[in-house]
C-alpha cells in the first residue's frame, strides 16, 4: 500500500515538473496619433484669426473748456483735413468773458499812465509804480487768456484723418476735455485680431503674419506681410480673448477702417507654434512633460517637450517635437521606457 502511494505521488510530481510555463504577458495595445497632422497642427496654414483693419494711432478730440455744443459738422467715416471745423460750443460766455478781461486791461492801462505822470513828477513811489505795472501786465494776460478761450469753442481736426466715432451731440453740455470726436489720422494701417486665451502663450511680438482681405479680389487679393506687433498681457473681461495688433509692410495708408481680414501665422516664423497634443498624450516627470514616441520596432521611449498653454483643446508644444512622430495618444501612465506596445490599428492621426 505504501509503495502504491509512493508511486502516485511520484507521477504527480513528474506531471507537474513537466508543465509548460506560463505564456508571456501580450504587449500593451495603445492608441496613437501622428504628430502634425490633421488636428495637431495649429499654425497659420490651419488657423485663421478675423480682425478688422484699425489706424495705428487713434486720437481723441475734445474742447479744451465747458460748453453747451450747438453745431457739429462731422459725421462717421467722413474724411477730414487738418483745421477743418468739426463742432462748435455756444460762444456766449467766452464772448463775455473777453468783453470783461479787455475792459480790465484797459482800466489797469489807464491807471499805468496816471501813476507813470505822478512819478515823473516824484509824488508817488518806485514801488507804487510797480505795482500798478505788474497789475497792467496781469490784466494784460487775463485779456489774452479769454480771447484763447474764446477760440476753443470752436474744435477743429489736428491732422488728416477720418472720423472714426462721435461721441456728443448738439444741445449736449461737454465738461473740459471731454471726447467729442475720435479720429483716425491718415498714415499707418494695422489689423486689431483676438487671441483665445488657450492660443495666446504661442504668439510673440516681431512674429511673421499674413493677412488677406475679404472685400479684395482677383489680381488684386494678395496676402500682404505683416508682423505681430504687440499681445495685449490683459484678458478683456467679457469676451476673455486677449487683444492684438498686427502691422502691415507696404500696406496703402488710406486702406478704408474697418475693412475686415484674415491673418494667418505660417509655420516656421520666429515664436510660432505648429503643434497641439491631446492631454492626456501628456506625461508629466515632476515640472517636466514629455511624450511616449512609438519607434519603428514598437517600443517606447521618453521624449521630453516645450508646453506653451494648456487648454481644453490640448496643450499647446513649442519644442522637443519636430513633427512625423508617432506618440502615444492615452494611457502614458502606464507605460515604461523600452517597453514595446502594440498600435491599435484605430489610432488616429488628429
Amino acid at each position: 500500500m505504501k509503495s502504491r502511494l509512493a508511486l502516485i505521488t511520484l507521477a504527480l510530481m513528474l506531471a507537474a515538473c513537466s508543465e509548460a510555463p506560463p505564456p508571456t504577458a501580450a504587449p500593451k495595445l495603445v492608441r496613437t496619433l501622428k504628430v502634425g497632422a490633421g488636428d495637431t497642427v495649429l499654425d497659420g496654414a490651419q488657423r485663421g484669426y478675423s480682425g478688422e483693419v484699425r489706424a495705428r494711432i487713434e486720437t481723441t478730440l475734445g474742447f479744451r473748456i465747458a460748453g453747451k455744443i450747438v453745431e457739429r459738422r462731422a459725421d462717421v467715416g467722413m474724411a477730414v483735413k487738418a483745421g477743418q471745423v468739426l463742432a462748435r460750443l455756444d460762444p456766449t460766455d467766452a464772448g463775455l468773458q473777453v468783453v470783461q478781461a479787455e475792459a480790465q486791461k484797459a482800466l489797469a492801462a489807464a491807471e499805468l499812465a496816471r501813476y507813470r505822470d505822478l512819478k515823473a513828477k516824484n509824488y508817488i513811489s518806485a514801488s507804487a509804480l510797480d505795482a500798478r505795472e505788474t497789475t497792467f501786465k496781469a490784466a494784460e494776460a487775463q485779456a489774452a487768456l479769454a480771447k484763447n478761450q474764446a477760440a476753443y469753442t470752436t474744435l477743429v481736426a489736428d491732422r488728416n484723418g477720418v472720423v472714426g466715432q462721435v461721441l456728443a451731440e448738439p444741445g449736449q453740455v461737454v465738461s473740459v476735455g471731454q471726447a467729442v470726436f475720435r479720429l483716425a489720422p491718415d498714415g499707418e494701417r494695422e489689423i486689431a485680431i483676438a487671441l483665445p486665451e488657450g492660443e495666446v502663450g504661442a504668439f510673440k511680438p516681431g512674429q511673421a503674419a499674413e493677412v488677406s482681405f475679404w472685400a479684395i479680389t482677383g489680381p488684386a487679393a494678395r496676402p500682404l506681410a505683416g508682423r505681430l506687433r504687440e499681445v495685449s498681457p490683459v484678458a478683456d473681461p467679457v469676451t476673455r480673448t486677449f487683444a492684438a495688433r498686427v502691422s502691415l509692410k507696404d500696406a496703402d495708408p488710406l486702406l478704408p477702417l474697418g475693412m475686415s481680414a484674415t491673418v494667418r501665422f505660417p509655420a516656421g516664423a520666429p515664436g510660432a507654434t505648429t503643434l497641439l497634443v491631446p492631454l492626456t498624450a501628456i506625461f508629466q516627470q515632476g515640472n517636466q512633460p514629455a511624450v511616449w514616441i512609438v519607434g519603428a520596432d514598437n517600443t517606447v521611449k521618453l521624449q521630453a517637450v516645450s508646453v506653451s498653454a494648456y487648454s481644453d483643446a490640448g496643450a499647446v508644444v513649442t519644442g522637443g517635437l519636430a513633427g512625423g512622430e508617432q506618440i502615444v495618444a492615452a494611457g502614458v501612465n502606464l507605460l515604461t521606457a523600452g517597453e514595446k506596445v502594440r498600435v491599435s490599428p484605430q489610432a488616429t492621426s488628429r
